[in-house]
């Protein structure tokens, strides 16, 4: 019988004779594509918090203000006193401030927090609720509110999770089994039967493949059902990213732990490749968020260009013609990761 094959099978073996491992790789990440779906499900916009300064001075004035930004119902409105109000504001219990100045042109001020998405959209809630009331439109333009598939948040996380998936598939399920391996003097007795180095490396790969697909498969089924996300590429080209995926990192987990003496050793090498990536690689945000002076270093990593590449397959419906960047950089990172693997892999 082939070393390849029997070695492979090897694999399959102790995996689905470990209940934990089971869990982990099938059932863990549907839990959290669950969870995460439903943190993150479309909601209806909460109203913009913005608080009246009470002038009272000019009580007319501030109740005006008040009626005005009522009118709208995006905006919920409370009247305060100026400490309050904008103490309210630094502590984030409110969004915006507005704040009667009848000795001005426009007869108010904004107070908001730059910083902060909600603050500016509530400064500009309120402001588009004064302008209606004070130039009211005739004929107001029509408004219709849609929410198209592949724009909603679980659109982008589901590709995500893919990505993690795949990850984490290589880098725990190649590099922490050679680690293990190796601890427990099994890859001294695997030296001494007839095979080659490349058998005993691909079927490691090729296990943590098969057991991807699998993985992939159940969490793309769940996420159609319970989310209706779908994949609208082709489905021969987001098999053959997934696979190109599943190597490339696989190569990088079998790098990881061609060399490590212990499991401690192994743990620290992954968690160091495989933190900075969950974090950089737009796994549950768009890595286009990080300063621009990092973008080169963001986009040579394999696993935000597999995120690219499986959003816009899934999303976009793109083709192997739109993906030559990603294509190129998972192929690069998994042939060198293997061939220098398979250089320095010992077996003690």
């Amino acid at each position: 019988m082939s070393p390849l094959w029997q070695l492979t099978l090897a694999r399959f073996r102790e995996f689905y004779r470990e209940p934990a491992a089971l869990f982990w790789v099938y059932g863990f990440p549907l839990i959290l594509a669950f969870v995460l779906g439903l943190a993150f499900s479309e909601k209806p916009v909460p109203a913009a918090n913005v608080d009246v300064v009470a002038d009272p001075r000019h009580p007319e004035v501030t109740e005006k203000l008040r009626a005005d930004l009522s009118a709208d119902p995006g905006v919920k409105v409370e009247v305060l006193d100026e400490p309050v109000a904008r103490k309210r504001l630094r502590t984030s219990k409110t969004d915006a401030v507005v704040i009667p100045r009848p000795e001005t042109a426009s007869g108010y001020e904004y107070l908001f927090d730059a910083t902060r998405s909600e603050s500016v959209l509530a400064r500009n809630a309120a402001d588009r609720a004064l302008l209606r009331a004070t130039h009211p439109t005739p004929n107001p333009p029509a408004e219709t509110a849609t929410t198209e598939p592949g724009g909603r948040y679980i659109d982008f996380l589901i590709p995500g999770l893919l990505g993690m998936n795949l990850l984490g598939g290589g880098l725990f399920g190649v590099g922490f089994a050679v680690g293990d391996l190796r601890v427990r003097k099994l890859l001294k007795r695997f030296q001494a039967t007839p095979m080659r180095r490349s058998d005993f490396m691909l079927s490691l790969m090729i296990s943590r493949l098969v057991f991807t697909l699998i993985d992939i498969g159940l969490l793309l089924g769940f996420a159609y059902l319970a989310f209706g996300v779908k994949v609208r590429g082709n489905p021969l080209v987001f098999v053959g990213l997934v696979a190109l995926g599943g190597a490339s990192f696989a190569g990088i987990g079998l790098l990881l732990g061609s060399r490590a003496r212990t499991m401690e050793t192994i743990a620290g090498l992954v968690n160091a490749v495989m933190l900075p990536m969950y974090v950089l690689s737009g796994v549950f945000f768009s890595s286009s968020r990080f300063p621009e002076g990092m973008q080169w270093f963001v986009q040579l990593l394999p696993l935000t260009a597999l995120n690219d590449a499986l959003r816009a397959v899934m999303n976009d419906g793109a083709g192997w013609e739109a993906l030559p960047y990603p294509l190129l950089v998972l192929g690069v990172w998994g042939v060198l990761s293997f061939a220098l693997a398979l250089r320095i892999f010992r077996w003690r």
